[in-house]
């Protein structure tokens, strides 16, 4: 089965959704809200490293939970900067997403992760992936994630 292109042996593979703006609705506008706000910065920021949007996004005291990240907004500035050359803005994340969900102050962002099968070298086979952020007066001002990734995934 090819899941992003890649070959992946699975019982049931994790695919992306088809239609990444329905992800951003919700019956309360607030987290309809908080989720753009998520999407955004996901697209404009980390995926296409425009560093100079940053301020739109993040708080100055931003906290970072991720220990190859220095806390703080230009600790997050200076990691994406390191891993990511700024390109075009995509209408759509490039990342492979499942879902976006928001309750309360938090959004969590799922996408698919294709990582290397231990029993099968040379095969692949996927999972999931997330990272969590607190929205504050319409600003991220926390994020955390599952995995410890140095450099991110693309």
């Amino acid at each position: 089965m090819l899941v992003c292109g890649v070959p992946v042996t699975a019982q049931v593979a994790v695919v992306p959704t088809h239609d990444q703006k329905a992800l951003l609705s919700s019956k309360d506008p607030r987290l309809a809200q908080n989720k753009k706000l998520v999407y955004d910065f996901w697209r404009i920021v980390l995926e296409a490293g425009h560093v100079e949007a940053v301020d739109q996004f993040i708080s100055e005291g931003y906290i970072q939970h991720n220990p190859n990240v220095a806390t703080g907004k230009q600790g997050l500035v200076a990691y994406i900067k390191r891993w990511v050359k700024p390109t075009p803005i995509a209408d759509v994340a490039r990342s492979p997403l499942i879902s976006i969900t928001a309750e309360g102050d938090l959004v969590v962002v799922s996408e698919v992760l294709i990582v290397s099968a231990p029993k099968a070298p040379g095969g692949h086979y996927t999972t999931t992936s997330f990272d969590m952020f607190r929205i504050e007066g319409d600003k991220i001002v926390e994020h955390w994630d599952s995995e410890s990734l140095d450099p991110p995934p693309s």
